[in-house]
C-alpha cells in the first residue's frame, strides 16, 4: 500500500480554465471551435455546393449574393484526428481504476494497486484488473488506451507503466529505452491502430483496414491526405455537417436549408399533462360531495339518537364512525384532481442528441445521471439479484459517458465486492449484446426466463447464434456468482493456514515456548492475496459489520467521450458497428466505527451523494433497491423529458411506480399495491406531486442539497433572460451562497462538511441540471451545447477526497440528515425526505410509462408482508410525533397536499378504532343489542346512500386509475388485515418510543426464495408464527363463536328477534370476508396450521367468552340470571 500524499494531481497537469460556474461552457466552446471551419458556401446551378475561402470571396464581389454565411465543422478524418489527453492524465486514470482506496477516521487514505480483482480473467479495458502487457522496468502493467491497447509514449515503443513513466518525466524527462526526450503531444501518430479516442474510419466497402494503409488514407503524390478521394470512396456520408453534403431525394434547396432551420422550428414540449375525461371525473367529484354531505347528516343522526338499552355499544360505534369519517376525508379529498402524463422521446432526441452543424458527431447535450443501488447483507439480499440489477443499469439506453453507477455495500462484504466485479466483467459481453439486438428487458435473468418467442421482432440473422452464446456465458456467470462464497472461504482458509505455518516457523526460530497457543487472525483474503479491508467472515477488530474502513473501488473507469465500435475478433460475438463502452461503475462501502450513528439506509445514500458529487457530479440521481432492476431501458430518458421540459427547474424528483414480479396470480395480500401506485399517487400528481416511496425515483441533486426551488427568491437577484430571434441570454451559474440568502460562503462547511471539492460541485450541478433555454417561458435555463464537453479524467487525489467524505466522522456538526440529503430520524426516511422538499416549495412528478420502468420483488409470505407493513406504519407514527408532521408545514405546502401528508402520519391510528369496530358485531350478537335502538327508515336510508356512493366511487376510481375491481377488493381486504395487526403494533411501538423512550427495531425484509425450487410461489405457503397474527385470529374466532351462539339462541328463543340477528350477522360476515386471505395464509399449502395458532386462538376465545358471561350473564323471563331456559339440542 502507498500513501497518496505524493501522488500527482490532475490539477497540476491541466491548463488553467475558467471559473467553476462557467468552466463547462468554456470547455465546450473550445472543443466546438478548435477544428478547422469553412465559413462560406455557394450552391451552383447543378445543385452541388462549392466551398470557397475568404480570399476567393474578396476576389469575386459580384457573386457575393449567392453565398451564405454559415459554419461547418469538419468531422474526424484520417488527418484531422482530435488530440488525445496527455499520457500522464491517462496513466493517472488507469492507476485509479486499478486501485482499491481505503481510509477513514484518524487514518491515511491509501491506494492498494490490485493486479487481480477476481479469480476469473478480465478483458474489458475499462475494468479494474484488466489484463495488459508488463512494464520493461518493474513488471507493472503498461498504460492502456480506451480499447485496451498498449500506450507507448515514446517513438521507440518502449513499454512502460504509469509509475515508471512519471518517475522518468520527473527525473530526466527522457525515455529509459532510447534515452530521447518524451514528446507527449506527438506520440499519437505513432501509437497502435486504435490509440485515439475517436473511431477508425470505415473503408468504402464497410470493412475495417489499417489506417496506415495508403489505400484507405488516400494520399496524393506529395503524401498529403486527399479529401476528395476520401469523400468519394466513403460516399460522403460520414455524419451530418460535412463540407460535402449527404445526398437526399429532395430538391437541393430543401437539403441545403435543412441544416439552418433549427432556430425556425416550432418549439415542442417534451411532456404533456392529460386531464381525466370530464365524463369520469365530474361524477366522481359529485359523488365525493354527496357522500360528504350524507355522512355529515348520518353522523348527526347517530349522535342525537343514542341506544338507551346499550349506551356503551352505541358510544363505541359512534366514536369509531366519526373517526372513520375523518379518515375518509383525509384519504378521499386529495383525489379530486388526478392527471395523466405522457412524454415525447423523439423530441428529446431531436433537442439533445441529433447531429447539427454545430454538433456534427451528434454528441449528447443531456445532463449526467448517477444511479445508486443499495445493499446491506448478502445473506438476505442474494448477490446474483444485485448483480442482475447492476447489469440492467449498465445496459440502459442513455449516453454512456453521461452515466455513472454506484453500489453501496453497507455490510462491507467481500462477497458483494467480488460479485460486482464479476458483473462488471460479464457486462463486457452483455451490454453490447443488448445494444446490438435491442434486448428488453436488460436484466439477463429475467430475459432468459421469458416464456415468449425470443426471435419476435428480431431481424438480424446472427441473433439466434449470439443469444445462444450469451446464454451459455450467463449460465457460467451464475455458477461463478453462486460459487463465490465457497471460493472465498477456501482461498481464505489456504492463506490463513500459510500465515499460521509462518507464525509457527517464527516461534521455533525465536525459541518461544511451544506450549503457548498460536493466535492467528482468521482473515478474509482478496483474490490478489491481500487482506480484505472490510468485514471478515470471522469478525475481528476493524473488520466487522459495524467497524471497518471506508472502501472505494472504481470497477469501471469513465468511458471515452466518443463511441468505441467493436470488431469481429474482439469478442465471441461480432460487435462491429456496436458501441462497446461501459458506464462508469464504482463500489462504495462507507466507513463504520463503534460509537457513531450510521443511520441505516439514509446514511448510506448520503455517503453516495457526497462521493458521487466528487467523482461524477451528475445533476440527477436515480436510486434503486438491489432487487429493483430497470425493466424499460428508456426509463431514464422518460424521466428526463420532465426535468428538461419547460417548468422542469421546479421539479425536485420524478417518482416511478413500483411494479413487482413473483407475486401469486391472485395477489392474496395485495402485494402489487395498485390502488396506491395507480390511484393515490396519480391523484397526488395533480396537486404538488407524489410522495417519495424509497426506490425508482430520479432526484435533482440540487434539491437534495436542501436549497429552495428557483422561484420568487431568485427573482430578487434579477436574472438575465432576454430571448430574441438572434440570441438568448440565460441565467448564469450562481455561487452557492446566492441559492440561499442565509447561506454564507463561510458557512458552507457547517452545512455540507469541510470538503472543498464538494462545495465547488454544487453550483456546477445546479447549472448543468437546468433545461435548455429554448423558450421565453424558461427563466432559469442554460445555453444549448454546454454539456457536450467530455468530463475530466479521474486522478488519485479526487478519489482520495471521495474516500474522505464517506468516513464516519464527516457528518459531525453538519446538516447532513437534518436538511441536506436523505433525512434521518425515521425508518421511513423516504417519505420524510420527499416531504421536506415539498415543504420548501418544490414539486414532483409521477411518471407512468407504457412499459414498466422498473420491476422488483416483494415478500409474498404472510409474516414477511405483515412485518413490511409494520415498518411502514411505524415510520408513519414517528412522523406524526416529530417536527415532520404536516400540521407544522410551511405555507409553501399546498392545502390538499398537506391533507395527503397528514393522512400519511395519521392512518396507523385508525387501527385502534378498526379493531374495536371489528369486535362490535360479535358483541352485538352475544349481548342481543344492536348499535341502534331500532332499525329506523332514516338509518337504513343513510346507510344505503353512503354504501351506494362508496361503490360508485370505487367503480369510477377503477375507471380513471386503470386498476381492476379484484385488485381494489384485495386492497380492501388487506387494509383490514394490516389495520388489525401491523398498524396496531406500530401505534403501540410509537407510543412506547415517545413516552418511555424505547427504540423501534425492525427486521430487514428477506429477498430470498422458498426452499421449493420447483414452485416459484413456495414462500406463499410458508407459515411463520408472529405475534402480529394474534389480533386477527381473535377477531375471527370471536365473530364465528358469536354467530353460532346468536343463531342458536334466536332459533330456540321463545320470542326470536331475527332483525337484530341479521344485522349483527351481516357485519360479522363483512369482517370475516375481509379476513379470508388471512385465514388461507394460516392454512399453508396442505391445510396444515401450526399448533400454536389453535392454542392461542382457543385460549383467547375462551377467556373472552368467560369474561363476557361473567360481566353480562343471560337473563331468564322473570329477570333472574339463569341458564336453564336455553339449552343446546
Amino acid at each position: 500500500m502507498a500513501s497518496l500524499t505524493n501522488q500527482p494531481s490532475k490539477k497540476s497537469l491541466r491548463n488553467s480554465g475558467g471559473s467553476e460556474g462557467t468552466g463547462s461552457s468554456q470547455q465546450g466552446s473550445r472543443n466546438s471551435s478548435g477544428g478547422p471551419t469553412i465559413k462560406f458556401a455557394r450552391r451552383t446551378s447543378s445543385g452541388r455546393y462549392v466551398n470557397l475561402s475568404r480570399d476567393d470571396m474578396e476576389m469575386s464581389s459580384d457573386v457575393s449574393a449567392d453565398y451564405m454565411n454559415y459554419t461547418v465543422h469538419i468531422p474526424s478524418t484520417p488527418d484531422n484526428q482530435p488530440m488525445d489527453t496527455s499520457v500522464a492524465m491517462k496513466a493517472e486514470e488507469q492507476y485509479v481504476s486499478n486501485s482499491l482506496f481505503t481510509g477513514g477516521f484518524n487514518s491515511v487514505t491509501r491506494a492498494h494497486l490490485m493486479d487481480k480483482v477476481i479469480d476469473s480473467e478480465v478483458t474489458h479495458p475499462q475494468m479494474a484488473g484488466a489484463k495488459g502487457s508488463s512494464c520493461s522496468i518493474c513488471d507493472g502493467k503498461v498504460m492502456k488506451d480506451a480499447r485496451g491497447n498498449d500506450v507507448t509514449p515514446c517513438e521507440c515503443r518502449f513499454k512502460i507503466c504509469r509509475d515508471c513513466f512519471l518517475d522518468a518525466q520527473k527525473e530526466t524527462g527522457t525515455c529509459p529505452g532510447c534515452k530521447e526526450h518524451y514528446k507527449v503531444a506527438e506520440y499519437e501518430d505513432d501509437t497502435d491502430e486504435y490509440s485515439h479516442t475517436t473511431l477508425p474510419l470505415p473503408a468504402p466497402d464497410g470493412s475495417k483496414q489499417n489506417p496506415n494503409n495508403m489505400s484507405v488514407m488516400k494520399r496524393n503524390q506529395n503524401g498529403e491526405f486527399d479529401h476528395n478521394k476520401w469523400l468519394f470512396e466513403t460516399k460522403g456520408t460520414y455524419g451530418v455537417g460535412n463540407a460535402y453534403w449527404p445526398p437526399d431525394d429532395d430538391d437541393g434547396d430543401d437539403g441545403f436549408q435543412g441544416a439552418f432551420d433549427d432556430a425556425e422550428k416550432p418549439w415542442k414540449p417534451l411532456s404533456r399533462k392529460t386531464p381525466i375525461p370530464s365524463a369520469i371525473i365530474s361524477p366522481y367529484r359529485l359523488l365525493i360531495a354527496i357522500r360528504l354531505v350524507v355522512m355529515g347528516f348520518f353522523l348527526h343522526w347517530r349522535v342525537v339518537h343514542p341506544n338507551e338499552d346499550a349506551v356503551w355499544l352505541w358510544l363505541m360505534s359512534v366514536t369509531c364512525e366519526i373517526w372513520f369519517g375523518f379518515s375518509w376525508i383525509l384519504d378521499q379529498i386529495p383525489k379530486v384532481s388526478p392527471v395523466n402524463r405522457s412524454t415525447d422521446l423523439d423530441v428529446l432526441h431531436e433537442k439533445f442528441d441529433s447531429p447539427s452543424p454545430s454538433n456534427p458527431t451528434g454528441r449528447s447535450d443531456l445532463p449526467g445521471v448517477d444511479l445508486f443501488v443499495s445493499t446491506a447483507d448478502p445473506d438476505k439480499e442474494p448477490p446474483l439479484v444485485t448483480a442482475n440489477t447492476i447489469l440492467s443499469i449498465l445496459a440502459v439506453d442513455y449516453p454512456v459517458e453521461k452515466l455513472a453507477c454506484y453500489i453501496s455495500d453497507d455490510g462491507g462484504a467481500l462477497l458483494t465486492f467480488e460479485a460486482m466485479a464479476e458483473a462488471a466483467s460479464f457486462a463486457d459481453l452483455w451490454v453490447p449484446f443488448c445494444r446490438k439486438h435491442n434486448i428488453e428487458p436488460r436484466n439477463p435473468d429475467t430475459y432468459f426466463s421469458l416464456k415468449v418467442d425470443p426471435t419476435k421482432n428480431k431481424s438480424r440473422l446472427d441473433f439466434v447464434k449470439d443469444r445462444r452464446r450469451v446464454k451459455r456465458e450467463y449460465d457460467e456467470f451464475k455458477v461463478r456468482i453462486n460459487g463465490l462464497p465457497d471460493s472465498i472461504r477456501r482461498r481464505s482458509d489456504a492463506f490463513n493456514a500459510r500465515e499460521e505455518m509462518k507464525m509457527m516457523k517464527h516461534f521455533k526460530e525465536s525459541g518461544a515456548d511451544p506450549s503457548e497457543p498460536i493466535k492467528v487472525l482468521k482473515a478474509t483474503w482478496m483474490a490478489d492475496g491481500t487482506h480484505w479491508p472490510g468485514t471478515w467472515a470471522s469478525p475481528s477488530s476493524e473488520h466487522s459489520k459495524g467497524d471497518h474502513a471506508g472502501i472505494l473501488q472504481v470497477m469501471l473507469k469513465p468511458p471515452s467521450p466518443d463511441p468505441l465500435l467493436g470488431s469481429v475478433d474482439d469478442k465471441i460475438i461480432d460487435f462491429t458497428e456496436v458501441d462497446t463502452r461501459l458506464p462508469m461503475f464504482v463500489y462504495v462501502s462507507r466507513e463504520k466505527r463503534p460509537g457513531y450513528e450510521h443511520n441505516k439506509k439514509a446514511g448510506a445514500m448520503n455517503a453516495l451523494v457526497r462521493a458521487s458529487a466528487i467523482l461524477s457530479n451528475g445533476p440527477f440521481i436515480l436510486n434503486l433497491d438491489c432487487d429493483h432492476y430497470i425493466y424499460n431501458c428508456k426509463a431514464v430518458r422518460e424521466g428526463m423529458c420532465f426535468m428538461m421540459d419547460r417548468g422542469g427547474e421546479d421539479i425536485c424528483y420524478i417518482q416511478f411506480p413500483q411494479r413487482f414480479e413473483g407475486i401469486d396470480p391472485s395477489d392474496r395480500y395485495a402485494n402489487h399495491n395498485t390502488v396506491f401506485f395507480d390511484g393515490n399517487m396519480r391523484a397526488l400528481d395533480g396537486l404538488q406531486g407524489p410522495v417519495y416511496v424509497g426506490t425508482g425515483c430520479m432526484f435533482r441533486r440540487f434539491a437534495l442539497y436542501g436549497f429552495d426551488p428557483p422561484s420568487g427568491d431568485w427573482e430578487a437577484k434579477k436574472p438575465k433572460h432576454n430571448c430574441t430571434e438572434e440570441a438568448c441570454e440565460t441565467t448564469p451559474a450562481l455561487n452557492a451562497s446566492e441559492f440561499d440568502e442565509d447561506l454564507d460562503v463561510n458557512l458552507l462547511p457547517k452545512r455540507f462538511g469541510n470538503s472543498t471539492m464538494l462545495s465547488e460541485s454544487i453550483p456546477v450541478a445546479e447549472f448543468q441540471g437546468r433545461p435548455i433555454a429554448d423558450h421565453p417561458a424558461i427563466k432559469y435555463g442554460r445555453p444549448p451545447g454546454e454539456l457536450r464537453a467530455p468530463r475530466e479524467p479521474l486522478d488519485a487525489s479526487t478519489v482520495a477526497e471521495s474516500v474522505s467524505v464517506i468516513s464516519c466522522w464527516y457528518e459531525d456538526k453538519t446538516e447532513w440528515g437534518d436538511r441536506v440529503g436523505w433525512i434521518y430520524g425515521s425508518v421511513t426516511e423516504d417519505v420524510v425526505t420527499g416531504y421536506r422538499m415539498h415543504n420548501r416549495g418544490w414539486r414532483s412528478v409521477y411518471c407512468i410509462t407504457k412499459r414498466d420502468a422498473f420491476r422488483g420483488s416483494a415478500p409474498i409470505n404472510l409474516t414477511d408482508r405483515l412485518h413490511q407493513v409494520l415498518r411502514w406504519a411505524t415510520g408513519s407514527v414517528e412522523i406524526f410525533f416529530s417536527k415532520n408532521n404536516a400540521f407544522l408545514a410551511s405555507k409553501r405546502l399546498k392545502l390538499l397536499q398537506r391533507l395527503a401528508y397528514l393522512n400519511v402520519g395519521i392512518y396507523p391510528f385508525t387501527s385502534m378504532f378498526l379493531i374495536v369496530y371489528c369486535f362490535l358485531p360479535a358483541l352485538s350478537l352475544l349481548s342481543g343489542f344492536f348499535i341502534v335502538q331500532t332499525l329506523s327508515i332514516a338509518f337504513l336510508l343513510y346507510l344505503l346512500t353512503m354504501t351506494l356512493c362508496l361503490v360508485l366511487l370505487a367503480v369510477l376510481e377503477v375507471k380513471w386509475s386503470g386498476i381492476e375491481l379484484e385488485q381494489w377488493w384485495r386492497n380492501e381486504q388487506f387494509w383490514l388485515i394490516s389495520g388489525t395487526s401491523a398498524h396496531l403494533a406500530a401505534v403501540v411501538q410509537g407510543l412506547l418510543k415517545v413516552i418511555a423512550g424505547i427504540e423501534i427495531s425492525f427486521t430487514l425484509t428477506s429477498k430470498s426464495g422458498g426452499e421449493d425450487d420447483d414452485d416459484i410461489f413456495a414462500d406463499l405457503y410458508i407459515v411463520k408464527w408472529s405475534s402480529l397474527m394474534i389480533p386477527p385470529i381473535v377477531i375471527a374466532m370471536i365473530n364465528v363463536i358469536a354467530i353460532a351462539v346468536a343463531f342458536s339462541r334466536t332459533v330456540y328463543s321463545a320470542n326470536p328477534q331475527w332483525s337484530k340477528f341479521i344485522g349483527g350477522a351481516f357485519f360479522s360476515f363483512w369482517v370475516l370476508a375481509h379476513l379470508y386471505p388471512f385465514a388461507k395464509g394460516l392454512m399453508g399449502r396442505r391445510g396444515k396450521t401450526p399448533t400454536i395458532v389453535f392454542v392461542w386462538s382457543g385460549l383467547i376465545a375462551i377467556t373472552l367468552s368467560l369474561l363476557w358471561v361473567a360481566i353480562s350473564p343471560p337473563k331468564a323471563s322473570d329477570g333472574q340470571g339463569t341458564g336453564g331456559d336455553f339449552q343446546f339440542p
